[in-house]
């Protein structure tokens, strides 16, 4: 695996040890991934050992979660997306999305009522979010929930959540007040009257992933059910900045995978009596491509070390996912070219990792918004006020 600057020389063997147990189980999952992004469905069956092997929000701790470091939970991120994105996302979501605001902002009831079983894959949870007509603007969103006794009665849509198909719970965030009050978060059981979820179909991307809606209809849910510890867009965006850290170095992996396959390609393929590895135009494409995923694994191992100190901060992760995503978008064209009329089909993983890309390019904040989000930073001016 291209480590060319001999990063992962410095793991700790908790570290290896994560690494290699996500490695074997992508390996293992790898022929079956391709017949879901065939048939267009995640294989369900695999939740709970995922669970079992520790792959959700494995850096925190308590409530059967592993409680390893940042950089082995970014290596297992890495290690899933190098086999499908749809692989990673779903990990990430039951982790980042879901486990990490319980665990951050629950009450204790709570925490021990939901993360066991969210820790193990026994239930499924999904990030309510973005809405039909609100994705970069979520602070716009229509989800209301408003006072009714001891509890909220909410009223709404939310789309393109992953897991949404498969969920038992949502952690869905609405105004209160009618509307016009802080957004919290709830904890929705998808089997409450009035909640239904839809699948979305016909997707030419991630479509090893199970993505839908959510529709919230005088939908009612108790006190003990609103997340205390957080109020406003804080909530939701500290969420998408621990998922983002993972789709950092996630991406990271779809790339490696690419290049690994263009350079074993390259090395077999005879043409002009010869292997098209000895051709000066395929190396350059090597050379490239082995140079930026080593800038991208740099900037990854980064984030872990201010991660790991308390101090990273989100548009550095703002930083490393915008340019790791288009970093992995680009290379895995570039792969797919060296595969000829052979990289189109299912039996190589380029133009997959490339057509999940462009989900990835969008969601969790679009690629353009991380660079408003970037240019905010540096000039102290918020292009998007």
């Amino acid at each position: 695996m291209l480590d060319y600057l001999e990063l992962e020389g410095q793991l700790s063997q908790e570290e290896r040890t994560a690494r290699d147990t996500a490695r074997e189980f992508a390996d293992d999952v790898r022929d079956e991934m391709v017949e879901s992004y065939r048939a267009g469905e995640f294989p369900v069956e695999r939740i709970p050992e995922m669970g079992d092997l520790g792959f959700y929000a494995p850096n925190l701790e308590g409530y059967g979660l592993v409680g390893t470091t940042d950089r082995a939970y970014g290596l297992v991120m890495q290690e899933l997306e190098a086999c499908d994105s749809g692989l990673r996302s779903m990990a990430s979501v039951q982790g980042a999305l879901v486990i990490y605001p319980i665990h951050a902002y629950g009450s204790e009831t709570q925490r021990e009522e939901f993360l066991p079983e969210l820790a193990t894959g026994d239930m499924v949870g999904c990030f309510a979010l973005t809405e039909p007509e609100h994705g970069s603007n979520p602070a716009a969103m229509e989800t209301s929930a408003v006072r009714e006794g001891d509890g909220y009665r909410m009223n709404g849509s939310k789309r393109w959540a992953t897991n949404a198909p498969l969920a038992d719970i949502a952690i869905v965030w609405a105004r209160t007040g009618g509307g016009d009050g802080p957004v919290r978060g709830f904890i929705v059981e998808t089997d409450r009257e009035g909640v239904s979820t839809t699948s979305i179909t016909g997707k030419l991307s991630m479509r090893a992933s199970s993505s839908g809606e959510v529709h919230l209809d005088d939908v009612w849910v108790p006190d003990g059910h609103v997340l205390p510890g957080v109020e406003g867009m804080k909530g939701p965006l500290s969420c998408l900045t621990q998922a983002r850290y993972g789709i950092a170095w996630g991406a990271v992996g779809a790339a490696r995978d690419s290049y690994q396959t263009a350079l074993d390609y390259a090395g077999d393929r005879e043409q002009f009596d010869g292997p098209i590895a000895r051709f000066q135009l395929q190396q350059e494409k090597l050379a490239e491509m082995a140079t930026q995923i080593t800038l991208g694994q740099l900037l990854a191992h980064r984030l872990a070390d201010l991660k790991e100190a308390g101090e990273l901060r989100p548009e550095q992760v703002s930083m490393a996912k915008r340019n790791n995503v288009r970093m992995a978008r680009d290379q895995s064209r570039v792969a797919r070219e060296m595969l000829g009329g052979n990289g189109i089909t299912l039996d190589y993983s380029p133009m997959r990792h490339m057509a999940n890309m462009e989900t990835v390019y969008t969601y969790e904040g679009t690629h353009d918004i991380h660079t408003l989000i970037l240019g905010n930073d540096l000039t102290g001016i918020p292009a998007f006020e």
